[in-house]
């Protein structure tokens, strides 16, 4: 019986040469993904790549009732425009997706909504930074006014302690 060797090459993304080689490979810290170090025999610069188990196509109902396919670059994207500026690596907005990413496939076979997943963003934002935290639920929560936004402030003054150089509006 012959074994059968497959070889998986990918395109470069310097030199868009079909010709690379693995040079290490790891999975990942959740266990969900391949991580591939490779390089290009071309060119001979390096880059990774992650190999993921693709998952039933999760939809997202969005709050007008559509549904949409689950997106876990769309999240990464609000969560990286909420931590601009702030002192928050690529990695640990990459561990926030996954972590959101696995909590919505362990509770959600076909259909997720669109508040579970922004309630779920929030909630590691709140842990993570309260900066990009406030950012996040300004556009999530769509304030209408100051109030609004002092409301979701005050939880985490009152915990934190108020500040004397700050006067809150009544």
């Amino acid at each position: 019986m012959l074994d059968r060797v497959i070889v998986h090459t990918m395109i470069c993304p310097f030199c868009r040469v079909d010709n690379d080689r693995v040079i290490d490979s790891r999975t990942s810290p959740d266990g969900l993904a391949i991580r591939r170090r490779r390089e290009c025999l071309d060119c001979k610069r390096r880059f990774t790549t992650y190999e993921r188990v693709e998952e039933l196509s999760l939809k997202v109902i969005k709050k007008d009732g559509g549904r949409v396919p689950f997106d876990r670059e769309k999240i990464k994207r609000g969560l990286e425009k909420a931590c601009w500026k702030r002192p928050i690596s690529g990695d640990e907005i990459e561990r926030v997706v996954t972590s959101i990413e696995n909590d919505v496939y362990a509770n959600f076979e076909t259909e997720v909504p669109t508040d579970y997943l922004g309630e779920a963003v929030m909630q590691r934002l709140k842990l993570l930074d309260q900066i990009a935290y406030v950012r996040f639920a300004s556009v999530y929560r769509e304030f209408k006014d100051v109030r609004e936004f002092v409301d979701e402030l005050e939880p985490m003054i009152d915990r934190n302690g108020p500040r004397p150089d700050i006067k809150l509006p009544k």
